[in-house]
């Protein structure tokens, strides 16, 4: 199972970013998909997670401006960012809760980070 996370970059305070994460590779189930972030010299923090279900929970600091979203159908989900401020500045990470198969526990699954630069 391989996660690639795309769509970082630079942008200035106000602007918006979306953010995709692919998933690739054979899973028997998905139960979440979550971006966290990992702000310069900060800890790893959960901005927003949706489930198979398609219930969605976010982060104070997200709510209002970013937005979870999935394509089951390609296996994509995607974080879309509004109103960004210097402080969502940070490494976006896609993680995956799920199984591989019927008999396997779930696992977490991580890719690498896209990053994302707010300016002032």
């Amino acid at each position: 199972v391989q996660l690639q996370a795309s769509g970082g970059g630079m942008v200035q305070a106000g602007g918006s970013l979306r953010l995709s994460c692919v998933v690739t590779g054979s899973m028997f189930s998905i139960n979440t998909v979550s971006w966290y972030r990992q702000p310069p010299g900060k800890q790893r923090e959960l901005v927003a997670e949706i489930t198979s279900g398609g219930s969605a929970t976010y982060a104070d600091s997200a709510k209002a401006r970013f937005a979870i979203s999935r394509d089951s159908a390609k296996r994509m989900w995607y974080l879309q960012m509004n109103s960004l401020k210097p402080e969502d500045t940070a490494v976006y990470y896609c993680n995956v809760r799920g199984r591989r198969s019927l008999s396997s526990s779930n696992d977490n699954y991580w890719g690498r980070g896209t990053l994302v630069t707010v300016s002032s």
